[in-house]
């Protein structure tokens, strides 16, 4: 069994947390637990705003808290971003999300981050292995 603490990892653990100006990601499981999949709590600075596509990787994302919006980049649609939403880029999907307040995700990427990755001019990871 697996516990962590979320405010620890943020404490103790700092090769756990990945950060720039605008976002900051705590890996909360990364590829060397052998889980499958990473799960990532990430905060968006409000007003910030992200494109990404992650041409190696799935992602499910959860907003826990916030407000903001995300646009995809093939088709244009937009949609809002609250509490209780959950996209999933089942089609690598490029993406711009916005955030309007801080935003606060639970993030899991397939196959999972191993906690080096940082993301390259097209907003996507490089894919790693452990």
């Amino acid at each position: 069994m697996i516990v962590r603490d979320l405010n620890q990892i943020r404490k103790n653990e700092p090769n756990r947390v990945v950060s720039d100006a605008h976002w900051t990601s705590v890996r909360m499981l990364l590829a060397d637990d052998g889980m499958g999949f990473s799960f990532h709590i990430t905060t968006l600075q409000p007003g910030s705003e992200h494109e990404f596509e992650y041409k190696n990787h799935f992602e499910s994302v959860y907003c826990m808290s916030g407000t903001g919006s995300i646009t995809d980049v093939a088709t244009g649609e937009t949609h809002q971003i609250r509490p209780g939403v959950m996209y999933a880029l089942n089609l690598n999907d490029r993406h711009v999300l916005r955030a309007e307040e801080e935003l606060v995700m639970a993030c899991c990427f397939n196959p999972p981050v191993t906690g080096r990755e940082v993301h390259q001019a097209d907003g996507s990871y490089a894919l790693e292995h452990s």
